[in-house]
């Protein structure tokens, strides 16, 4: 089956395989919440490992195909280092990685999982790694915080986006030597999405960068509400060891 044909395949198996992970997902954390912990933490290193599989059958994939360049293929779009964060957050379940994966994943990925980037349909190769790829982050990013319950700690919206920009000003600094266009950052994307809501080249980077901040607030004020509730409950002028020992 050739390219063009596999494009003009009808988006129902995209959405009926994503409706399928997001139901999985949901069983999964709920039932995280009531397993042992041994059974959370091999759970976890499952995704972890599929994550994994998942970036280096797709960098294969490209070898394979003789596509593989290094002014597109390299994992630095933001969703490529998200996978290989994700997978790392999973296996050790180090609190800096758990936060990157939280935010990176449903400030971002999901976005990417609503309205992708992808201009191959079922049963193309690029297809299951793409969904495998993203739903898998978000699946990782909600199993961690919600299942086993890794919350993010106090500042971890500062962390992430200051490690984000950090990350970003590489990218760019590759893009710019390279001709490249990792992450977006010299032109658009060929297909539809929510970048061109956000004005043309190169505003909506900034723009992009607003609507981060908004949305790593929003999904920290869970956090945020339950922490300050918790400290409003304790009496005041009490010594908290747990304030002491907790970085949150």
């Amino acid at each position: 089956m050739s390219h063009a044909a596999v494009a003009t395949v009808s988006p129902g198996a995209y959405w009926t395989f994503v409706a399928l992970a997001a139901g999985g997902c949901v069983w999964l954390c709920l039932a995280a919440r009531r397993r042992s912990h041994r059974w959370q933490l091999r759970v976890a290193r499952s995704i972890g490992v599929v994550l994994l599989a998942d970036a280096v059958v797709y960098s294969i994939g490209l070898a394979v195909a003789g596509t593989w360049s290094f002014s597109s293929s390299l994992p630095l779009a933001l969703c490529n280092a998200a996978v290989l964060v994700a997978a790392a957050a999973c296996w050790w379940q180090v609190p800096i990685l758990v936060e990157l994966t939280y935010f990176l994943g449903l400030a971002g990925t999901l976005q990417a999982i609503v309205t992708p980037d992808l201009s191959v349909g079922f049963p193309h190769l690029m297809f299951f790694e793409y969904l495998v790829g993203h739903v898998g982050i978000v699946a990782a990013a909600l199993f961690l915080v919600v299942g086993m319950r890794i919350e993010p700690r106090r500042w971890a919206v500062v962390r992430v986006f200051v490690i984000t920009a950090c990350y970003t000003a590489f990218v760019g600094l590759v893009d710019g030597t390279t001709g490249a266009n990792y992450m977006f950052l010299r032109q658009p994307p060929s297909e539809w999405t929510l970048l061109r809501l956000l004005g043309p080249w190169p505003w909506y980077t900034v723009s992009a960068a607003g609507v981060a901040v908004v949305l790593l607030l929003a999904l920290n004020a869970p956090f945020w509400w339950r922490r300050r509730h918790a400290a409003a409950s304790v009496p005041t002028g009490s010594l908290r060891q747990d304030d002491l020992a907790d970085p949150r």
